[in-house]
This record gives structure tokens, sequence and C-alpha cells, in this order.
């Protein structure tokens, strides 16, 4: 599983630029698979017009989540950067397989 992988284009250039720990690959699993989850729960309720997303204080709950779990993704990444000195540059994505621990710089 990769992250920001465009389905199926077969359009972007990528190359391997390193390698996380198990341990490092785990923190950012996580932070995908709840980035994920909870932008599923956003768009079930918004598509089944559902009262739930009307409650201010669900509504709330669920924005100001989904903003520290982004903040916490990005800073995994901008951290990661640091550490093994990764460079992007404008239009450049990084992304991970999680079966492997590779990293990769999409174009």
């Amino acid at each position: 599983m990769e992250l920001d992988k465009k389905a199926g284009c077969g359009c972007d250039s990528r190359s391997l630029i390193g390698k996380v720990t198990p341990r490092e690959r785990d923190e950012i699993l996580a932070l995908f698979e709840r980035k994920n989850g909870l932008t599923e729960l956003a768009h079930s309720l918004a598509e089944a017009d559902d009262d739930v997303l009307k409650n201010s204080y669900f509504y709330n709950k669920l924005v100001t989540d989904m903003g520290k779990t982004l903040a916490k993704y990005q800073q995994w990444w901008d951290d990661q950067a640091k550490v093994h000195q990764w460079e992007k540059g404008a239009g450049e994505a990084w992304e991970i397989n999680f079966d492997t621990c590779q990293v990769f710089l999409r174009k």
C-alpha cells in the first residue's frame, strides 16, 4: 500500500530515496489510517445528509480531529525528511510502501 498514489494512472515517475524503520513505518501508517478514516466518515455523513453533521459539537470535533491528524501527518514527513535528508521540489511528493518501508519521491 502506498501513500497518495494516483489510482491506476501510471503517469507519475518515482524514485527510491530511502527507507524507514518498521517503528517509523508504524507511526505513519497509524496516522495514514486515521486520516483516511476521518475523511471517509466525513464523506459518508455528508452523502447521507445526516443530522449528525448538523450537530455543531460533533462537526467541530470531527474538524478539530482532522486538523490535528493532518498536522501530525505532515509533521511526521517533515521530521523524517530532516533526519534522512530527503528533499522535494514543487509538485513532488513523498510516498511510502508500507510492506517494504521504502520511501519514494514521486514527480
